[in-house]
């Protein structure tokens, strides 16, 4: 069996290409990136809203790259002796070639949406497969009009299992996406006010998900949310779409994969939950009730297509957080340790409230503090200041003991706090940051979250080069 992930031959043939220069017989993976491509790779000149990817093409050439794909338009500002496949747009040769990778395709193949929880719901299908069978999932969040196609043109053709996580912030994204991937499954993880900037309200958010149904192959099966708001809308929308058959999971009654039971710790949770009728108790390894609440539609998955119940049900106790999505750090302070949770990835009015009540049972030393380092949250909106001063109900039912607030919309919050918990406020994390290094003790538990776009995560830097730790990892048997 070739090794290669394409023939150079089936890559021209799929993006009816031009070929210049000797191509080699195929290649390994496909790269947008001169600086991490491996040897035999094919690297793709991508045009992003900063660089043009034509100006590293000779870079990704003598770092080892088999083939460039380039525009037309930009043959004549490469060596006549380079590699090349020429195509008139790279993006849409992209594109052809992971609709040809989802043609080739004989396995099964799930997408995950949602306002909250995608790319950790796509992280914890993608170890249960990996346990089971060869499978292929998106890399971090490439889940937008690149990083689909991408994931779907680097599939092998022998994968069992695929992951794809589908993501938006426009009406009619989904859509297109949706119908390159063509799942058999789709996970809905919950429709909540995210991107309101762009959008007239919620039930418009939930029109937008409700977009991946569209792509889905006859018979297939979408997984939502009982618990959320919204599903009714969502199962209507479903029906709308043709969609034959639908699981709910959460924690109502009428759910069809029902949480029954959770303990939650600081660093994990025990579930026990019906799964289709299986009585499954097992260790996540994510703390957090909206992850155990995921966790039901990762099990749900994984019996709907064909993976061992048990198998999946113990792989969910590997699965741990990702870097700024709640990875834990330990900073060594005089007099003791303090941990670090790092939420930095991105923010809005859901996983806030899911993060602060990880924060509010995470335990403390003999003398520490739960403290809250928020940004902004971002594209919400005319609602986005109520929405900020609305997280003081979080605050305050979890117990947090002090609280520093970043950016313009965070000063709602700072106002709505009592004095008791406010710790320090700023417009920016350049000048929190002194606010928040003189503030930690041993045996402190501090958060840092807030949407990519307000640039949280200098803070977490600045925390980690002062105390400097190690990542912490839980062994708590449960």
């Amino acid at each position: 069996m070739s090794d290669f992930l394409w023939t150079c031959a089936d890559m021209t043939q799929a993006m009816r290409a031009t070929v210049r220069g000797a191509l080699p017989e195929g290649i390994t993976g496909i790269s947008i990136d001169s600086r991490s491509i491996a040897p035999g790779e094919a690297y793709f000149a991508i045009k992003g809203e900063v660089h043009d990817g034509h100006a590293f093409v000779e870079a990704a050439l003598k770092n080892g790259a088999g083939v460039a794909v380039v525009e037309a338009a930009q043959r004549d500002r490469f060596p006549q002796d380079a590699p090349l496949l020429i195509i008139d747009d790279v993006l849409k040769g992209l594109v052809d070639l992971g609709i040809a990778a989802r043609a080739r395709l004989g396995g099964q193949v799930i997408a995950v949406t949602g306002s909250v929880g995608k790319t950790s719901t796509k992280e914890a299908l993608r170890r249960v497969f990996e346990a089971q069978g060869e499978t292929h999932a998106s890399v971090a969040s490439f889940n937008n009009h690149w990083g689909v196609p991408l994931t779907l043109a680097r599939c092998p053709a022998t994968a069992r299992f695929a992951v794809f996580e589908i993501g938006m912030n426009h009406a009619g994204e989904i859509e297109s996406l949706v119908k390159m991937v063509r799942p058999h499954f789709a996970i809905i993880t919950t429709v909540e006010p995210v991107h309101l900037e762009f959008f007239s309200g919620v039930t418009a958010i939930a029109d937008a998900k409700a977009e991946i149904f569209a792509g889905l192959e006859p018979g297939g099966v979408a997984i939502l949310n009982r618990d959320n708001v919204h599903f009714a809308h969502l199962q209507k929308r479903a029906d709308e779409y043709g969609v034959s058959r639908i699981v709910s999971f959460g924690s109502d009654l009428s759910a069809d994969v029902r949480l029954i039971d959770i303990a939650l710790h600081p660093t994990c949770s025990a579930v026990h939950a019906d799964i289709l009728g299986h009585d499954v108790t097992y260790k996540l390894g994510m703390p957090g009730r909206h992850m155990a609440i995921n966790s039901l539609a990762v099990l749900a998955a994984a019996l709907l297509m064909g993976a061992d119940l048990a198998l999946a049900a113990l792989t969910l106790s590997k699965v741990e957080p990702a870097v700024g999505r709640g990875l834990r750090y330990q900073l060594a302070l005089v007099g003791g340790e303090a941990v670090l949770i790092d939420e930095t990835f991105n923010a809005n009015p859901a996983s806030m409230q899911a993060a602060l009540s990880v924060l509010g049972a995470a335990e403390v030393g003999s003398k520490g503090r739960r403290i809250a380092v928020l940004g902004d949250m971002l594209e919400l909106g005319p609602e986005g200041a109520e929405l900020h001063r609305g997280v003081v109900d979080a605050v305050n039912n979890e117990q947090i003991d002090l609280v520093f607030c970043c950016g313009p919309l965070m000063r709602n919050l700072w106002d709505a706090l009592s004095t008791g918990r406010r710790g320090g406020y700023a417009e920016d994390a350049a000048a929190l940051e002194s606010q928040v290094l003189a503030a930690i003790r041993a045996g402190d538990v501090i958060m840092v979250k807030g949407s990519k776009g307000s640039r949280m995560h200098p803070i977490v830097s600045a925390l980690q080069k002062r105390f400097p730790g190690n990542a912490a990892h839980d062994d708590t048997a449960v």
